[in-house]
């Protein structure tokens, strides 16, 4: 789908049953030709190569902080791990095999080679979109929550990371059961989604894929990361300094995350839509080779926004190259100062209620496990919720949204 390494018209402007024959034979014995010039193949093979050695240093690196510190071992960085995983996967099982094509000029396994390319590819690509979804909203449920997070509850992520593997495997079986087709695609030196055969079959399943792969994964990301940002906007009556900056952070974080997102796939996408419904030839071998490229940047730029813009991974990338134990006790302190207060209660006036909204900090840390109490001695910090001590009951939820972890 829109997570393999794209390419989507190798038989443009060619007869297709004398491509497709073509295409079979060559594939067969292995040497399916690519239609890129040298030059051409040059290129994407300097890309390819950039893209899989960072992709794959930047997701191992990911691996051995979290195995090498317990103080990552947190829930929401489950998330994160199964990300760095799933991208890993597609640098050791994906890159390599394009990467080659492109060097030799031709595909080097064969059919069914490609037609594992085809599924493998599209497989952990789609756990990696759906794993940023679920991430987002978890994020979103965490700061909504009315309790304290409990760092200890892995329960929740594991049925997060279950559902990305078995919603990737649902949409990247049917091509192996007769739902479309694994084929080569673009210039001949990756495999996917057959996106330009114009039967019933394969418009249906493209369509498919398209929306609940792509759209709706966007669309729950936009959702969570704009109502996190909306409730940091309603605590500026607070403290408007301290949200102010905050609220510029978090949405420099979420805008970054979107475009980034954009960026990677929806060239993709749009590629994907054009060779399927559009007429032979619209997308060149040429041109459908920049989306390939651009959708396996995300393996690269995933680890850098989602873990490395994260303090305590960077505290604890600090700490391996100085070869020392980064100190826990200041994340934890910081944390805690922008512990989320929420002041439910009833004014003066009886039939107005305020318990409906909670005055909520995004804290841009990873949340304490022990959070500092609110005394009974406790006044609201802002005017407007302010009663007489015996109809107030402050109460501490949880810190929220976790945007570097």
């Amino acid at each position: 789908m829109i997570v393999s390494n794209v390419s989507l018209s190798g038989c443009a402007g060619v007869n297709s049953a004398q491509c497709a024959g073509a295409g079979e034979g060559h594939l067969g014995g292995g040497s399916y030709r690519t239609t890129l010039t040298p030059t051409g193949n040059l290129l994407v093979a300097v890309c390819l190569g950039f893209i899989g050695t960072f992709g794959l240093l930047n997701n191992l690196l990911v691996l051995v902080l979290f195995c090498r510190y317990k103080m990552l071992r947190s829930p929401i960085n489950l998330l994160l791990i199964n990300i760095s995983i799933s991208d890993l996967l597609v640098c050791v099982l994906g890159t390599p095999f394009s990467f080659a094509a492109s060097t030799q000029g031709r595909w080097l396994i064969g059919e069914g080679g490609c037609v594992w390319y085809g599924f493998a590819n599209s497989l952990f690509g789609i756990v990696s979109l759906i794993s940023l979804a679920v991430l987002s909203y978890e994020r979103y449920s965490t700061m909504m929550a009315p309790t304290e997070a409990d760092p200890s509850n892995y329960r929740k992520i594991s049925l997060g990371i279950a559902l990305s593997w078995v919603y990737s495997l649902i949409w990247t079986l049917p091509p192996l059961l007769g739902w479309s087709h694994y084929g080569p695609e673009g210039p001949g030196t990756t495999c996917s989604v057959d996106w330009t055969a114009k039967t019933a079959n394969n418009i249906s399943y493209i369509i498919c894929l398209f929306v609940f792969c792509l759209i709706v994964p966007f669309l729950v990301i936009v959702f969570c990361y704009g109502k996190l940002l909306c409730a940091i906007r309603q605590v500026s009556g607070i403290n408007a300094s301290m949200s102010r900056k905050r609220e510029q952070r978090v949405l420099f974080m979420v805008v970054v995350m979107v475009i980034c997102y954009l960026l990677c796939w929806l060239p993709y996408g749009i590629m994907a839509l054009l060779a399927t419904f559009g007429p032979p030839g619209l997308v060149t071998p040429e041109a459908s080779i920049i989306p390939s490229v651009l959708a396996k940047t995300s393996t690269v730029i995933n680890p850098i926004i989602y873990v490395f813009m994260n303090k305590q991974f960077y505290r604890c990338f600090q700490g391996l190259l100085h070869c020392d134990t980064p100190q826990r006790g200041s994340s934890l302190k910081s944390s805690s100062k922008v512990v989320t207060k929420a002041m439910r209660g009833q004014t003066l006036n009886g039939p107005r209620r305020t318990n409906d909204f909670l005055f909520m900090v995004a804290s841009l840390g990873q949340p304490a496990t022990t959070l500092p109490q609110l005394g009974a001695s406790c006044e609201p910090t802002n005017d407007i919720t302010k009663a007489p001590s015996s109809e107030i009951k402050p109460v501490v939820v949880s810190l929220v949204a976790h945007f570097d972890g």
